[in-house]
C-alpha cells in the first residue's frame, strides 16, 4: 500500500449545478435546514452549510458559471450525495417533505460511513439525488452512542 502524504478528514463540499438560484436556496434552506454560507455573486454561486460541510449551488444561467455548464444537456456526473443527519422521527420527516411537495422515491436500511441506518432518498428541484441518512442503529433498534 502506498503512503499518502495527508490524512483524510471528510467531505468538504459538494457542487450542484442549478438553473434557478432562489429555488435552490429555498429548497436547501427550508427543506433541508441549511444555513447560508459563502457567496460568490460574480460566479453565480452560493454556498450553504449542511452541518460542517458545504453544499455549493452554481447557477448555470449566470454568465460567471460558463465553466460549470455540463457539456451534454441533462448529463450527470454524480449519482447521489448522502447527507448524514441526527436521529429523527421517520413520520415527521415524511410529513415535512410532503408539506414541501418533496417526494421520497426510496426508503432503505443499509450501511454507510457511520454504520447501518435508515435512509430516505429524494430529488432536489434540479434532479440531484439526495440520501438523508440517520445515525447507525444496533440490531435491537437502539441508536448507536
Amino acid at each position: 500500500m502506498t503512503t499518502v502524504p495527508f490524512t483524510p478528514v471528510g467531505i468538504d463540499h459538494v457542487v450542484f449545478v442549478v438553473d434557478d438560484m432562489q429555488r435552490a436556496l429555498d429548497f436547501y434552506q427550508d427543506v433541508l435546514g441549511c444555513r447560508p454560507g459563502y457567496s460568490y455573486p460574480a460566479l453565480g454561486m452560493e454556498q450553504v452549510w449542511f452541518g460542517s460541510a458545504l453544499i455549493v449551488l452554481w447557477d448555470i444561467t449566470h454568465p460567471g458559471a460558463a465553466s460549470a455548464v455540463p457539456p451534454v444537456a441533462g448529463g450527470r456526473n454524480v449519482d447521489h450525495v448522502c447527507l448524514a443527519v441526527s436521529p429523527f422521527d421517520h413520520d415527521q420527516l415524511r410529513s415535512h417533505l410532503k408539506a414541501h411537495n418533496v417526494e421520497i422515491y426510496r426508503e432503505a436500511f443499509h450501511g454507510g460511513a457511520r454504520g447501518m441506518g435508515y435512509s430516505f432518498y429524494l430529488l432536489d428541484p434540479f434532479g440531484n439525488r439526495l440520501e438523508i441518512k440517520g445515525p447507525a442503529e444496533y440490531p435491537d433498534g437502539r441508536a448507536q452512542p
